[in-house]
């Protein structure tokens, strides 16, 4: 890339959030997370930001496959044990990291949980 590249970068934005507690959560705390996840959603779509984003199912949900010396082997549930869990993701499409991490910032996990935001290799 060159300087004067104005392409846009894409940078995910993981958001690990804490399962129990927000399993925990009364049913209006539930349904104004969600708000402020929709009102977000809206907000990144509008200024042309978001590329995608899904949430994802509960660690119980989840498998984890290996494969070892050719063999396929299956777990169920996450790697590794964590105190956060991977909730959800957005694709953001951003001039550099700095705008990325602002628009992350923004992202209602970051206010109980974290969302770690890493460039997407981009392949010709």
């Amino acid at each position: 890339m060159t300087g004067t590249d104005t392409k846009p970068k894409r940078y995910i934005a993981l958001i690990y959030t804490n399962e129990t507690a927000d399993q925990a959560m009364s049913e209006q705390e539930g349904q104004e997370t969600m708000a402020s996840y929709n009102a977000f959603s809206e907000a990144a779509r509008q200024a042309g930001v978001s590329d995608a984003g899904e949430a994802l199912h509960a660690t119980s949900m989840a498998t984890t496959v290996r494969v070892r010396h050719g063999q396929r082997t299956t777990t169920d549930g996450p790697f590794a044990e964590t105190k956060e869990q991977l909730g959800g993701f957005y694709v953001l499409k951003c001039k550099d990291l700095d705008e990325a991490i602002n628009w992350a910032a923004r992202i209602p996990g970051a206010k109980n949980g974290a969302v770690e935001v890493r460039p997407i290799m981009e392949f010709e």
